[in-house]
């Protein structure tokens, strides 16, 4: 019987050990591929740009299955086109490097499952455009002056992971409510160029350190 009382204590010991460790903060690096295009309120862009995301990430639990991950990540954004008509085919390519910083509230389905949703806001460090033609008559690469663009961006994350001991995986999609070009006014009439918003689906891996 003592023994028995012994082994409960043990196991009731390792279980309180468990869920402390659990609730303790942990910080990381993580990174990975943003498959991105920009939309209008009509019409969405099938062109999708391939590019990356990296940076930092911590996790404040709130109890075992909520915690309140902040990070910040520099994040390549933009788009792709792909033309061909009777002047030239290649690939014209819209790429602007943003500084985000996401807010998610974690909710773990299971001890390894998770989903996650917040805001985010957004940076915008320059950005870039480039030209490819098939027969290169046409091509350039020039960088865009910021003040033809808005600085901020934000918008709403969310998405799905599965953590493991010291390795996460997973997948998000931003969505912008901020139109990445700015206010102009011309001959009287206001408009806003580029009139669209960014969106992105991005695949990440992070390590805890």
């Amino acid at each position: 019987m003592k023994n028995l009382f012994l082994a409960a204590a043990v196991c009731l010991s390792v279980v309180n050990f468990t869920q402390a460790q659990d609730m303790e903060p942990s910080v990381g690096i993580k990174g990975g591929v943003n498959f991105t295009n920009l939309y209008t309120e009509d019409v969405d862009d099938n062109n999708v740009l391939t590019s990356f995301n990296a940076g930092l990430f911590a996790n404040f639990p709130v109890s075992n299955s909520v915690s309140l991950q902040p990070e910040l990540l520099y994040s390549r954004k933009g788009s792709e086109l792909v033309y061909d008509n009777v002047f030239a085919s290649g690939t014209t390519k819209l790429k602007l490097n943003y500084l985000e910083l996401p807010v998610l509230l974690k909710l773990n389905v299971t001890p390894n499952f998770n989903v996650h949703f917040g805001p985010y806001v957004a940076y915008l460090l320059d950005g870039k455009a480039t030209n490819e033609t098939d027969s290169g008559s046409f091509d350039f690469e020039e960088n865009i002056n910021n003040d033809d663009l808005n600085e901020w961006d934000y918008g709403l994350s969310a998405g799905v992971g599965f953590d493991f001991e010291s390795t996460s995986i997973g997948v998000r999609y931003n969505y912008g409510l901020q139109t990445i070009g700015k206010e102009r006014t011309f001959a009287g009439e206001t408009y806003t160029f580029p009139d669209s918003k960014n969106s992105a689906l991005s695949v990440y891996v992070g390590f805890k350190l």
